[in-house]
């Protein structure tokens, strides 16, 4: 056995703890980047003036990539999307852009290429905030700006993403130019609230906020949102603006589209726009046992009508509403109805603000009573009235609730007959209600010395209204038996005392009605009440 030689063993016992301390702690590559990659220099340079090149490159002091760049690039003043720029390199890391223009410039105009907050860096993506590249066509740079906020009009919810969009007011701006030409600026809130446009001309402008879904910087009430600042802007004088701009989607204008069967016995009109006051009259002459019943459908612009069936190719009917009148031929052609079916609207509990319905596909004409059995734990009879709802398939009973009481109901076949005559199966619900000390109430203390007309309404997280009341003075509104949960105060002024939130209209130049949210959640708690005070102020 070879032994090692007594000078060697004092390296050997190096290399030994050398080795232990690469185990035990091995380099972790430094600590983690956490800056934003910079801008470095440009060819042309950034700023320059007189510019005439149709290609540009930017050199950043890392490697980076562009992320979402086709939703954050803004480029102000718009080129023609028919010529956009190229922008490379896309999908790999590089340590510079080049932008390539095809659009044909305009002179004596200052440009800016916005990154927004697409330019990260390769390794940690941490992000260059708010990147431009500015240049002019002329000899000079301008150099005025613009900020202020935007919000919704209606919900609580962020704003995000919205395109800011300025016209200058010369002799060929019309209110007609924001649906057919491009803004002479235009910038983005991003991720924010807020906005700023830098690199302006003096002069006088209109100022919009647009949620430009066609992303083509104009107007299409059917699918964008909207919101304008009431006055002129002036520049320099106006850096600032001081209203926040409420961004809101137009009522469109009544317009009928077309009737179709949906199935046997169920037809659909279809419309566009507000259809309160729309009526279908039917033309064609039919037996006079003949039935027709109509609800309009929540969240579709839709008028649900159904028909006894009859051995017909088609109908006829007028839609008539206001000055509007079409006439429209529905064909006849399917051959099955639909069985009814009956949902209950309750659970296991039934709540103290709740009434007890029962949804049905089909809609209710006659409900027989002597086929129904309504009792409490006790077996006793619970006195009720029933009721078929005229605003949708549905049937309600109305009793008085007792607290912490278990409730049964059995409706037995036949007590349900629809409009094609066909009859229900049986049906049993079991279900209870609450003890009184399971809700919590908000009693809102309403401050309202001018006596402005508003609707204070309870709702949910996401802005869905629970209870509302109107009212136009100082007076206390309670909201009783509330769940333990979160919910919110919405205050709408309602200015044309309609009893309902009304959106704005460009050219007619209103603005949606004023909405507020008290700024502090209603946590609610069982056995528990809340006081907030509200105070109504006059708006300018």
């Amino acid at each position: 056995m070879n032994k090692v030689s007594v000078p060697y063993l004092p390296l050997l016992i190096f290399a030994f703890f050398l080795l232990q301390c690469a185990k035990k702690g091995r380099p972790s590559g430094g600590p983690k980047d956490e800056d934003a990659p910079l801008f470095v220099v440009a060819n042309p340079p950034y700023e320059s003036t007189n510019f005439d090149s149709d290609e540009i490159q930017i050199y950043f002091n890392e490697f980076i990539k562009l992320r979402d760049l086709n939703k954050q690039l803004i480029v102000s003043p718009p080129l023609n999307p028919k010529n956009p720029s190229l922008i490379t390199p896309q999908g790999s890391p590089s340590d510079y852009i080049t932008i390539k223009i095809l659009d044909t410039l305009k002179k004596n105009t200052t440009y800016i290429f916005d990154f927004g907050n697409s330019v990260e860096d390769n390794n940690e993506s941490n992000q260059l905030e708010r990147f431009k590249y500015v240049f002019s066509t002329g000899n000079y740079i301008d150099s005025l700006t613009l900020k202020g906020k935007v919000k919704n009009s209606y919900s609580s919810d962020d704003i995000k993403n919205v395109k800011l969009l300025l016209y200058r007011l010369d002799s060929s701006y019309t209110d007609s130019t924001i649906y057919k030409t491009k803004p002479s600026y235009v910038t983005s809130s991003l991720d924010t609230s807020d906005y700023q446009f830098t690199n302006l001309r003096k002069g006088k402008y209109f100022l919009m906020a647009l949620k430009d879904v066609s992303s083509d910087y104009l107007f299409d009430p059917k699918i964008d949102e909207i919101g304008f600042k009431r006055d002129t802007v002036f520049l320099p004088e106006d850096s600032i603006v001081s209203e926040t701009i409420s961004l809101f989607k137009e009522a469109l204008p009544y317009q009928f589209k077309r009737g179709k069967e949906e199935r046997r016995g169920k037809l659909i009109f279809g419309y566009e726009g507000v259809a309160k006051g729309m009526t279908v009259t039917l033309l064609s002459k039919v037996p006079e046992n003949f039935k027709m019943v109509s609800f309009f459908e929540q969240g579709r612009d839709t008028l649900n009508v159904w028909h006894s069936p009859i051995e017909r190719d088609s109908l006829v009917f007028k839609v008539t509403k206001d000055k509007h009148i079409d006439t429209s031929v529905v064909r006849l052609k399917k051959k099955k109805l639909d069985s009814l079916v009956i949902t209950s609207t309750v659970r296991s509990y039934l709540e103290f603000n709740d009434t007890l319905f029962f949804d049905t596909n089909n809609p209710i004409v006659k409900v027989d009573t002597s086929k129904i059995l309504f009792i409490d734990k006790d077996t006793i009879r619970v006195p009720y009235r029933s009721l078929i709802s005229s605003e949708k398939s549905r049937v309600g009973f109305l009793f008085e609730k007792k607290p912490k009481k278990k409730y049964s109901i059995d409706i037995y076949p036949m007590a349900f007959e629809d409009i094609f005559g066909q009859m229900n199966d049986s049906t049993k619900l079991n279900f209870r209600t609450r003890s009184l000390e399971d809700y919590g109430d908000v009693t809102t203390i309403i401050q309202n010395p001018n006596n402005l007309p508003v609707i204070i309404q309870l709702t949910d997280t996401k802005d869905q209204t629970i209870k509302q009341q109107a009212t136009d003075k100082s007076e206390t509104i309670v909201f009783p038996y509330l769940k333990p949960r979160e919910y919110k105060i919405r205050i709408i002024y309602d200015t044309n005392k309609n009893g309902k939130w009304d959106s704005g209209n460009f050219l007619k130049k209103i603005q949606p009605e004023f909405v507020e949210y008290y700024p502090e959640i209603q946590k609610v708690r069982p056995n528990w009440s809340l006081n907030p005070t509200i105070s109504i102020k006059q708006q300018k």
